[in-house]
């Protein structure tokens, strides 16, 4: 049998307005990778910076 992923679900929080807008899995072998993506916004309507955020 195969090894089970080492992958954790993650939120990416808006660094404008601080707003929960997208889930995600991330790969967690060797640490937490430091993610920032452009993503779209629902609350401001416009592209921001999205980083991980934890639970």
């Amino acid at each position: 049998m195969a090894k089970a992923a080492k992958r954790e679900f993650v939120w990416l929080q808006c660094k404008d307005c601080g707003a929960l807008n997208y889930r995600t899995s991330v790969n967690v072998m060797g640490g937490v990778p430091k993610l920032e993506l452009k993503k779209f916004c629902k609350r401001t309507r416009t592209r921001t910076v999205h980083k991980i955020k934890r639970k």
